[in-house]
């Protein structure tokens, strides 16, 4: 069997599950990612970076996709956009000094389903 190739990151929440299955499915295909579902998605940096360590040492994976959304209970009254595109862009700064290797790509998923690549 194949290792998969892609960890993907995000929010536990209950509502993001009927946007993000199908999504994946169809960037990523079934069986080619490993899943985190954390609150907050990249908001607990140390516990992200462990889970993507363990990614790549275990899996070689060679693509990382960290999502955070709209509404984000574990932010709180800091969940705005500008504050998860900080904070998406500062986790990929800190993974690059890790892995240089890895494509590392942010988006923001809007609860009406659209998900907005962050560059």
């Amino acid at each position: 069997m194949p290792l998969p190739q892609a960890l993907v990151v995000t929010c536990f929440d209950f509502r993001l599950q009927a946007l993000l299955d199908p999504w994946l499915l169809e960037n990523l295909g079934h069986g080619n990612y490993n899943r985190v579902a954390l609150a907050g998605a990249v908001k607990n940096w140390d516990i992200i970076f462990s889970q993507i360590e363990l990614s790549k040492r275990f899996h070689h994976i060679n693509r990382l996709l960290l999502i955070n959304h709209e509404d984000c209970r574990a932010y709180g009254a800091e969940s705005h956009y500008e504050r998860h595109c900080h904070d998406l862009r500062q986790s990929r700064q800190r993974t690059l000094e890790h892995f240089p290797d890895l494509s590392v790509e942010l988006y923001h998923l809007w609860l009406d389903g659209r998900f907005e690549r962050i560059e």
